[in-house]
Formats: structure tokens, sequence, C-alpha cells
């Protein structure tokens, strides 16, 4: 059984074949994913497929970085509102991102230290985007790492030292596609990080890995991400699945 652990596919991209893609996934012995959210705009579609499918989408509730502007202050309100409202998994996906645009990295920087804090008063686990960001987003989660914060590093595509630093915090790292990428040196990276750190994912509906790029990324993809990390560690497909999952199955509790 294979979990992936970050899944937009309540996304307007899935508007018209959700039900094929769960079924495809559910085919790739993809049993379990995770559903992060992005902002308030996005909750109804999530938890509607929450709703309709209890045992095999789990939903997290957060404020996305890129959807963080001048009224973050009321999204966040949203955030709360939800979390004390109906059972999630998590918080996510929080974090900072400053690949485009940094007019907002001090709201960035507060909303996702809010939204941690918020984590640990639930006793959720997080997860984490970061890009353009490492320095930023690691310096928040060391000062608030007093021992009950715990979470994914999401769509790791950092250096070995970066990996080092998340795994020094007790922190999971989820591979996705990059990892099946041509000019991506992840493997090298990867094949020090003790399995008990690693997670898999796919990011649906971005970063689709070989041999699907250029196609709409989608769950049942995670099975080439698997044979990707699985050859790194020379390990059977069915084997890293086992550990991944249980890796997943302890941070989410599902």
């Amino acid at each position: 059984m294979l979990i992936d652990t970050h899944a937009h596919i309540y996304s307007e991209d899935f508007l018209h074949d959700v039900d094929e893609v769960l079924q495809r996934a559910y085919d790739n012995d993809v049993k379990k994913i995770i559903l992060p959210n992005i902002d308030s705009g996005s909750v109804k579609r999530l938890l509607d497929l929450n709703d309709a499918y209890p045992h095999l989408c789990f939903p997290l509730m957060g404020l996305h970085p890129t959807s963080v502007g001048a009224d973050y202050k009321e999204e966040l309100q949203a955030v709360e509102y939800w979390l004390d409202k109906r059972k999630f998994y998590g918080v996510g996906e929080i974090g900072i991102d400053l690949h485009w645009d940094r007019t907002y990295l001090k709201e960035q920087q507060d909303t996702f230290r809010y939204q941690i804090k918020l984590a640990k008063s639930h006793q959720l686990p997080i997860v984490i985007h970061v890009r353009d960001s490492f320095d930023e987003v690691f310096s928040i989660v060391k000062e608030e790492q007093d021992g009950n914060l715990k979470g994914i590093f999401h769509c790791f595509s950092g250096d070995e030292a970066e990996a080092n630093q998340i795994i020094d915090l007790g922190f999971l790292i989820g591979v996705g596609g990059v990892i099946t990428f041509n000019n991506s040196n992840l493997s090298e990276i990867i094949k020090n990080v003790p399995l008990k750190n690693l997670v898999l994912e796919t990011d649906a509906p971005y970063l689709t890995p070989v041999p699907k790029r250029g196609k709409r990324n989608e769950c049942a993809y995670l099975v080439y991400v698997a044979q990707a990390v699985a050859k790194v560690f020379d390990l059977s497909v069915s084997e890293l699945a086992e550990i991944t999952s249980e890796n997943a199955r302890n941070l989410f509790r599902i």
C-alpha cells in the first residue's frame, strides 16, 4: 500500500473526473491520500471530497503562503474556525514562498508562525511549503520546536545540509516527482537520509513524474516516485511502500 502525503485533487483541475482519478489511484495501490488546503476558497471542495471518500481522503487545514495577502488575518480566522469545527489530520499547507514575490514576507512569516502555534495547540502535524525560503522557514520551525512539533518538509529539492537540518529537527522529508527528473540530483541527496524520515507524495496536479511529464499529475503516478526511491535504497517497491506508509500513518494517525 502506498500513501500519497500531498495532493490537491480537490482543485478545479479535477472538477470533471475526480472519481476516475481516485479509482486509478486505488488500482495502483495508493490507498490513502492526504489533502492539504490552500485558502478559504478551496475549503468547500476539500471537505466535499473528504465527505465523499472518508476512508481514502484525509484533509488538512491551513493557509498556503502564496495566498497570504492584505486579508491574511481574515484567512487565519477561517483556518481557526474550521480547525475547531471538524476533524483534520494536520495543519497545511503552510510555509513561506519567495519565488515570485517578497512583498508579503513579514505577513508570510507571521502567518506561518501563527499556524504552527495552532498546530501545537491542536496536537497536529504540519506540512511545510518551502520555495526559495529555506533559511526563513527553518529559523521559525527551529524556534517553535519544543519537542511537540512534527511534520513534513514537502516537495524537498534542497541540498544535503538542508536535509540534515530537517532530520535533526525531527521532521520528515517529502519526496515527489522531482526525483525522476533528468536534471535533478535528489537521488544522490536522499541516499543518506534515514528511511524513517521519508514519505512519498505527488503534489498533484503539479510536478508530474517521468514518464508522465507534461501531463496533469495524479495520485496514481505515485508509483513512479516509489520506483525511483526504491532504486536509490536498493529495495523492492513493496518494501519501500511498507516503510514510507508506516511513516505517514504514524505522523497523521491514519
